[in-house]
C-alpha cells in the first residue's frame, strides 16, 4: 500500500479549502454544490470525497483553521514584552480581514450557519471561547505587567473585545460608507482608552 505524503495530503486540502472559499463568497453555502467546488479546485469529486466526505466537512475544516490560525497569533505572544502591542497589531488584521470582500462574506456564511447547523454552531462557539479565553490570559498577564487598567475584569473585557471584532463584521456588511482600515486611528483610540484610561495611542 502506498504511503501517504503528508505534505502533498495537505496541500490538496488547502487547495479544496481554498476553492471552496471563493465558492462560499460568491454564492454562499447552500447556494454552491460540491461540482462548483471541484471545478473551481481543477479536481475530480472522487478526488475531492477522497478529502472531505461531504460540504458540511469542508466548512467544518474552514471554521477549524481560523481557529488554528487565531491560536497561533496568541501562542506567539506569549514571550512578547508588551502585551498591549500585541492586542492593538491582533486588532489591525481584525481590521484587514474585514476590508477583504471574499473573507467578509465567508465570516458572515459562517455565522449564519452557526445559527442554522448545530455541528458548526458548536465549532464557532468553541472558536469564541478559545478566543476570548486568549484575549482573557493576555489582559491578565498585561494587567500584571501594569501594561492594562489592573482594576477592569480581564474575562469581562475579553467578551467586549470579541463583540467588538464581530461588531466590525456587522458595520462593513451593512454600511457602505464604513471602511476599516480608514477607522484604525479610532478604533486604537477607543481600546487605549478602555484597557489604559489617559494614555496616549500609538500608532
Amino acid at each position: 500500500m502506498r504511503k501517504v505524503d503528508p505534505e502533498k495530503h495537505e496541500a490538496k486540502r488547502q487547495q479544496i479549502l481554498q476553492a471552496a472559499v471563493a465558492c462560499f463568497a460568491r454564492k454562499g453555502f447552500h447556494r454552491t454544490s460540491t461540482a462548483e467546488i471541484c471545478a473551481e479546485a481543477g479536481m475530480s469529486p472522487g478526488n475531492l470525497f477522497y478529502y472531505f466526505p461531504n460540504k458540511q466537512a469542508i466548512i467544518a475544516a474552514i471554521v477549524e483553521e481560523e481557529r488554528r490560525q487565531t491560536a497561533d497569533y496568541f501562542e506567539g505572544t506569549i514571550q512578547s514584552a508588551d502585551l498591549f502591542a500585541e492586542l492593538l497589531d491582533f486588532m489591525d488584521i481584525v481590521l484587514e480581514l474585514a476590508s477583504d470582500p471574499t473573507y467578509l462574506k465567508l465570516a458572515l456564511e459562517i455565522a449564519a450557519e452557526a445559527m442554522r447547523d448545530e455541528e458548526i454552531g458548536k465549532l464557532v462557539t468553541k472558536n469564541d471561547n478559545e478566543l476570548q479565553v486568549a484575549l482573557n490570559t493576555l489582559l491578565r498577564n498585561a494587567a500584571a505587567r501594569g501594561q492594562v487598567d489592573p482594576t477592569l475584569d480581564p474575562a469581562d473585557s475579553a467578551r467586549w473585545i470579541a463583540a467588538l471584532i464581530d461588531g466590525v463584521f456587522s458595520r462593513v456588511a451593512i454600511d457602505p460608507g464604513f471602511n476599516p482600515l480608514e477607522q484604525r486611528p479610532m478604533l486604537r483610540l477607543l481600546i487605549t482608552r478602555f484597557l489604559r484610561p489617559g494614555a496616549v495611542p500609538t500608532g
